[in-house]
């Protein structure tokens, strides 16, 4: 119920016109947890259209494509988010995609 408020709230300032990497993360992120994978990917892309370098959106992508079946595209995201993460100095968020990236294997 705390997601489905989440995910309505963050719909409504879509449609408003307010549209950044927060914002898209957020939803992706909430329907991601209120178990809609696939519809999280679309809003987990947009948040790295305006911010390729965010590590948690790519780890969230990674994990959103692996549960959506996506296996391929997985690994793809966690790549990248890999390579981001490495470059940005984000320990955690390497480590964990790490870990995300051998259990595809």
């Amino acid at each position: 119920m705390q997601h489905q408020r989440q995910i309505e709230a963050f719909h409504a300032m879509l449609a408003k016109g307010q549209d950044n990497t927060l914002l898209r993360f957020g939803l992706g992120q909430a329907l991601l947890a209120d178990g809609h994978a696939a519809e999280a990917v679309p809003h987990l892309q947009a948040a790295l259209g305006h911010d390729a370098r965010y590590s948690a959106a790519w780890k969230l992508l990674g994990r959103a494509l692996a549960q959506s079946g996506d296996a391929d595209g997985a690994r793809a995201a966690y790549t990248t988010g890999i390579e981001v993460a490495e470059a940005r100095g984000d320990i955690q968020a390497l480590k964990e995609m790490r870990v995300f990236l051998k259990r595809l294997a």
